[in-house]
């Protein structure tokens, strides 16, 4: 989910060249992350998808630089990239911003188990772990509920000042 405006100025910017399609723009608090898709058909001959999308990120990547700064400075977060190919998709350099949490000690012991099983190296690495497994698996409800604060947030606006 990312609001309308980061999202519209992003497109505006990007070359129209760059993606097959429209690309993916999602946000936070900390980070704006565009995701393209790229033509099967400027592939070169015999050419991975791993490979396809290397050689846009090499290409392009001081035009991409100018405008994430553009961005930065206009949005005051930092602006991540990432291209999909042939059904891969590869993320370039991304934020890992850490987030405060207090767990009570089921929780941490929880956390502790994934550590000492070998699942994750902290419980840092534990917990992320455990936010991937419920995207995954409740991918569906997640969209739902994304969907439902978009609507609050469009009532909010409607509502008095």
């Amino acid at each position: 989910m990312c609001e309308d405006e980061v999202s519209a100025w992003m497109v505006e910017r990007i070359p129209q060249d760059w993606f097959s399609g429209p690309p993916q723009v999602d946000c936070d608090g900390d980070e704006i992350l565009v995701i393209g898709p790229l033509d099967g058909d400027r592939a070169r001959p015999g050419e991975s998808a791993t490979a396809r999308i290397d050689r846009f990120r090499g290409a392009t990547r001081e035009q991409r630089m100018r405008i994430a700064q553009a961005a930065e400075r206009r949005f005051g977060r930092k602006v991540s990239w990432g291209a999909s190919a042939g059904g891969e998709r590869r993320l370039f350099t991304t934020l890992s911003v850490p987030v405060m949490t207090r767990l009570r000690l089921p929780e941490r012991q929880l956390l502790d188990t994934l550590v000492g099983a070998g699942v994750a190296r902290s419980r840092s690495d534990a917990l992320a772990w455990c936010v991937r497994l419920v995207a995954k698996h409740e991918a569906d409800w997640i969209s739902e509920l994304r969907e439902a604060l978009v609507r609050v947030g469009e009532l909010r606006r409607k509502g008095p000042a």
